[in-house]
């Protein structure tokens, strides 16, 4: 097969060991005869002193020697570049050949305009530009396997992708795919979030003749779910995870309502405020039952609290009970 890329250069060069430059007080910038890499790569000297290279000098595009100070005039030779090591060519990949790495590591910016394929491990440590009229990123190869993107943090890392065996979209903690899934997408649309702060409680049983003039906990001890783990069954509390709008409810059933009562309120209180319904039972008799409810969009704080209280105020018998079909639910809105 022929060789693709810049043809190779002669093995064999023959290049000058020095060349001489005369000083005019003004100019700083002279060409050399021989292109070099680097500023260590000659030895320059002025008026017979040895100057210090990227101080006294510097080398650009190889072929241009800038001084800091322009050297003193002389008509004569008084500037002298021994070449100490020089540059024969350079070997740069074809603009219209195609690329093959098994892996890649770029430190500046890696600029895409055409088409490219990505089969092994790229590590970008600079920008990534995508070009071109309709640039796309795809990430896969249609084949039946996961496919994710890792965003490598300093304390906490987080991933992106596709879970191919389900056929959804994750985003998740941590850089292996499907542990910690924050968020799901699934083919349908329908997005769910497995970590997302919910919960519901019932009082599982009736809880009967609670004390009148005292503001009673309600207790909702069975739980039905508990999405990330933040209510308490045993002091009936739920307890905000992080600071944000929670959609907090109560349904609660009473049974043998005391008509004599001067009233019966419920409370849902949280830790910036509470909220309250109240009825007053005057219905000409004892009712046996009655629901009262509340719902609210509250305001909570990490680490504020919400729960449900009633009381049956005043006169009236030690009569009523809540009953097993009272709920107590609530959610993380935003």
């Amino acid at each position: 097969m022929a060789y693709i890329g810049t043809p190779a250069v002669d093995r064999f060069t023959a290049s000058k060991a020095a060349s001489v430059y005369s000083g005019d007080g003004s100019t700083t910038a002279f060409t050399l005869e021989h292109s070099v890499g680097a500023d260590e790569d000659i030895l320059v000297s002025v008026d017979g002193v040895i100057q210090e290279p990227s101080v006294a000098y510097a080398v650009s595009s190889g072929t241009t020697l800038t001084f800091t100070a322009a050297p003193s005039t002389n008509s004569g030779n008084n500037i002298f570049v021994y070449y100490l090591f020089s540059t024969l060519g350079t070997v740069t990949h074809p603009a219209t050949s195609a690329l093959s790495a098994t892996s890649g590591t770029f430190s500046g910016t890696l600029a895409v305009t055409g088409a490219s394929t990505l089969t092994g491990t790229v590590t970008a440590n600079g920008d990534m530009v995508l070009g071109g009229t309709t640039p796309t990123l795809t990430i896969g190869d249609a084949g039946a396997e996961d496919a994710k993107i890792v965003f490598d943090g300093n304390a906490q890392d987080y991933h992106i992708g596709l879970d191919d065996s389900a056929d959804t979209l994750v985003i998740g903690k941590g850089s292996a795919l499907g542990t910690t899934t924050a968020m799901s997408f699934d083919a349908n649309g329908i997005i769910t979030k497995p970590l997302q702060p919910a919960f519901m409680a019932t009082v599982g049983s009736d809880s009967n003749n609670f004390a009148k003039n005292t503001n009673v906990t309600i207790p909702f001890a069975t739980e039905i779910f508990d999405q990330n783990a933040d209510y308490n069954n045993s002091n009936y509390t739920f307890t905000a995870p992080v600071t944000g709008r929670y959609q907090i409810n109560v349904i609660l059933r009473l049974g043998s309502v005391d008509d004599a009562s001067a009233y019966y309120y419920l409370e849902l209180n949280t830790s910036n405020r509470s909220y309250f319904n109240i009825f007053d039972p005057d219905f000409g008799q004892d009712a046996v039952f009655w629901v009262m409810n509340t719902s609210i969009l509250a305001d909570m704080d990490a680490g504020d609290t919400a729960k449900a209280l009633v009381l049956q105020e005043n006169s009236g018998q030690v009569q009523t009970d809540i009953q097993a079909a009272s709920f107590f639910s609530g959610h993380l809105v935003c």
